[in-house]
């Protein structure tokens, strides 16, 4: 797929997520569309950036969850944007 594809479809599943008003649904949609392993990925750096957000320290979040600290300090980076999506997800 070309950059403009994918943006383009990644819009119009976010357009999908924001008009789904069932979490279940939700879920087994990611189940469907994610193998296992992208959805063990997609629930480390959601359950790493709130970590982060509660002040636990990078060290600490890698010894629990397993992760590089390389992959921590981009979620931290994300996190301390002044827009973060990360954080206005968070804040929900």
């Amino acid at each position: 797929m070309e950059s403009k594809d994918i943006t383009d479809s990644l819009k119009e599943l976010s357009i999908a997520f924001s008009r789904a008003d069932d979490p279940d649904l939700i879920y087994r949609f990611l189940e469907c569309l994610l193998t296992q392993n992208e959805m063990s990925e997609v629930a480390s750096r959601w359950a790493l950036v709130k970590m982060l957000d509660q002040g636990i320290s990078q060290r600490n979040i890698a010894a629990q969850l397993g992760l590089s600290l390389c992959k921590i300090t981009r979620g931290s980076k994300e996190l301390q944007k002044e827009e973060s999506a990360f954080k206005k997800m968070i804040d929900l």
